[in-house]
């Protein structure tokens, strides 16, 4: 494997999501790890020979990890720092309706009242009521319906005023 091969390989693995691939063949072994947070690829190059077929030190490649500059596009400002994220307090399956004949709890642009229900979160066979925490109008509802949330997942967006 050459040098050209290996570093189209670390270009691949970083720009794949990947975090870690190791390879291995006859006297090489390689392996490449990525950090998702920062997007920067390290590399580790290990060429193993046999005593007697070893190489002058200058004949063995020699690979670095490479410099990758991080360009995170900068967000415009966004207004939603003046809205009231409703989070939701358990992991389950969010549900817009209380059943499936029935109409949804609530649409973006509606008025809601602290302690309206705004949707339920299925739990083990549970359903958990998830009530406003705030007056105001919703503004977006950040989860498709029957999907799973986490804990403290972000689940409407309430404008207070």
């Amino acid at each position: 494997m050459d040098l050209k091969e290996i570093q189209n390989l670390i270009k691949f693995v970083a720009n794949s999501g990947v975090a870690e691939v190791k390879l291995e063949m006859d006297d090489v072994k390689i392996t490449i790890r990525t950090t998702l947070e920062t997007n920067v690829t390290e590399a580790t190059y290990v060429q193993q020979l046999p005593a007697q077929a070893a190489l002058p030190q200058a004949a063995v490649p020699q690979v670095t990890a490479p410099t990758v500059v991080s360009v995170t596009p900068e967000k415009p400002a966004s207004d939603d720092s003046k809205y009231v994220t409703i989070k939701s307090p358990i992991i389950g399956t969010f549900y817009r309706k209380p059943s499936p004949d029935k109409p949804v709890f609530t649409e973006v642009g509606s008025t809601v009242s602290k302690g309206d229900v705004l949707c339920v979160i299925e739990a083990m066979k549970l359903f958990n009521e998830i009530e406003s925490e705030v007056s105001g109008k919703i503004v977006k509802i950040l989860v498709d319906d029957m999907s799973p949330v986490e804990f403290d997942q972000p689940l409407f967006l309430v404008d207070p005023s």
